[in-house]
């Protein structure tokens, strides 16, 4: 009977088990194209990306350019990983710039293969899923950063450890032999403590070593995932080499994380007694001081995958996109119904870009900036996922810069023109390094008055224009349009005023704008008549007066 019961008890528990499993399954088929459903913590996603050298990099974007094209939130809708790693090496990836056409060649056959093959896809998201908890976000900490070293008395550790040992067996045949036991363990004791502040620092990251070393080697044995990297056998041998001595932190994690109180405590004072936890620790973080390679190795074996399971999921979620062309030898942006990635049913546009940069004219609201935006996220990301969310995209290797958002600096006493000047003086300065770029801008020198604005404005922008450069600028100014029309094409969005109602529609159309609204806005919105006419008469005359025809 008991023999049933426990048969009974298995079967029931297998049931449990496989219906867990397949629930697992149809949420990862169901979630696939997708946005992720969680939290963001941006200060550990950055730490990898922060402490890396980038230096070899074609370009690594700014904190100034990502804030200007919303980087984060362009993150935020791009990110389909599994794990922490994946999200810390995908937000690399899309902040530097790197051109490497074998690479991106191997990433489409992959990427080809997840979407066609979702039991494999499933089979190892479920695996990288190990890797989802925030400790793995430090998993980078064994590479990066520079290990605590032993204090100078550390030579009495293994000492004190061995006459623990001896005393303790000893005390079984002279009990006198206890007081010096308890003596030493009061010492050890202080020890073990004073360790606890070290070992606070890597009992998140070695236990998720362990499991990332694991998962490496079963991801290895699938042939094209080994093609990522076919020398990585050879780094998971050497950090096995350490992984019975990490073993013994997942067991503290484990221990802690279950609650287990008891056992906790027992095992407590058995590494209070012999000092396990030092001597473990500092023995360890000597030997992966030496396989900080290896182990950067492997942290990007898994986070390269699951970022390409992210790309595949985005392209599976998306009604349009692109591979890019990048054309390398010619200067040329061609963009057909081109959009903005983080807009829902974004109104597409068209435009060539061949001889001479674009000038933007139109009220705010229009879609200027958005426009200016959506092209350069969308160079970004053909750039860096091989990505674009248009019916086609053409355009060369790009290095991007912008001077969008512009704030006042009040911790550095800075005004907002100051800030302004400062931005632009780079951009005029890696014009002149004879490198394709794009540069990105929105109502330049606005801190300023009309008159030099537009004065600067002009000055600068042919400035920018030279040698390969292509620049996409949104202004107010009008006049801008004339003074620059030989050097740039005019392009302009415009509202429709009817009824007391302000619409757009958002397209882009040739040629400078020509119908002024702002003041009839103030019209429809009930501006007092005498304020609507004077507003009418000075604009008159400020357009004889400003910028002579």
């Amino acid at each position: 009977m008991i023999k049933d019961i426990l048969n009974q008890i298995k079967y029931t528990i297998s049931q449990i088990s496989f219906k867990r499993k397949k629930g697992i399954e149809e949420r990862l088929k169901e979630s696939f194209g997708e946005m992720k459903v969680d939290s963001f913590n941006f200060e550990s996603i950055e730490k990898y990306f922060r402490k890396k050298d980038n230096s070899k990099s074609y370009q690594v974007l700014s904190d100034k350019t990502c804030n200007d094209l919303d980087f984060d939130e362009l993150f935020m809708y791009l990110d389909r990983t599994n794990s922490r790693i994946g999200q810390q090496y995908y937000y690399n990836k899309l902040r530097n710039i790197n051109i490497d056409k074998s690479q991106t060649e191997l990433d489409e056959v992959i990427i080809s293969e997840l979407l066609e093959n979702s039991e494999l896809r499933i089979s190892i998201q479920k695996r990288l899923a190990k890797l989802n908890h925030k400790d793995a976000f430090y998993i980078a900490t064994l590479f990066q950063e520079e290990h605590i070293n032993r204090p100078k008395w550390f030579y009495l550790v293994p000492f004190l450890s061995i006459a623990s040992f001896g005393t303790l067996v000893l005390s079984f045949f002279m009990p006198s032999f206890f007081i010096l036991l308890i003596a030493i363990f009061c010492l050890n004791f202080i020890i073990h403590y004073w360790n606890k502040n070290n070992l606070t620092q890597y009992v998140s990251s070695l236990p998720q070593l362990l499991k990332l070393n694991n998962i490496a080697s079963h991801l290895l044995v699938n042939p094209l995932l080994k093609k990522l990297n076919p020398n990585l056998s050879k780094s998971i041998k050497i950090i096995n080499e350490v992984k019975n001595r990490m073993s013994f932190f997942q067991l503290e994690a484990k221990l802690q994380g279950d609650f287990e109180i008891i056992a906790w405590f027992i095992f407590e004072q058995i590494k209070t007694l012999f000092l396990l936890e030092p001597l473990l620790l500092f023995g360890v973080l000597k030997r992966l001081d030496t396989k900080r390679n290896e182990i950067q190795d492997e942290f990007k074996f898994i986070g390269h995958i699951d970022m390409l399971i992210s790309i595949a999921s985005l392209r599976n979620g998306l009604d349009v996109f692109c591979i890019p062309n990048i054309n390398a030898s010619d200067n040329k942006i061609i963009a057909n119904e081109i959009s903005h990635p983080l807009l829902f049913n974004c109104k597409t546009n068209s435009i060539e870009i061949s001889k001479k940069s674009i000038l933007l004219t139109g009220s705010n609201m229009s879609g200027k900036t958005t426009f200016i935006r959506a092209i350069g996220l969308n160079i970004i990301t053909g750039l860096t996922i091989n990505t674009c969310f248009a019916k086609s995209f053409s355009f060369p290797v790009l290095k991007i810069f912008s001077a969008i958002r512009i704030s006042d600096d009040l911790m550095n006493n800075k005004s907002y023109y100051f800030e302004e000047v400062l931005t632009i003086k780079e951009m005029l300065s890696e014009s002149r390094k004879n490198e394709n770029n794009i540069f990105l801008l929105d109502e330049i020198f606005k801190g300023t008055n009309t008159i030099e604005r537009i004065s600067a404005g002009k000055a600068v922008l042919s400035a920018l224009t030279k040698e390969s450069n292509i620049v996409l600028v949104a202004t107010h100014d009008i006049e801008l349009t004339d003074m620059l029309s030989n050097e740039y094409e005019l392009y302009h969005f415009s509202e429709t005023v009817e009824n007391k109602t302000v619409g757009f529609d958002y397209k882009l159309k040739e040629g400078k704008l020509k119908n002024r609204n702002a003041i009839r806005i103030l019209e429809i919105n009930d501006y007092p008549n005498e304020v609507v006419n004077e507003a009418l008469r000075i604009s008159k005359e400020l357009d004889k007066s400003i910028i002579p025809k």
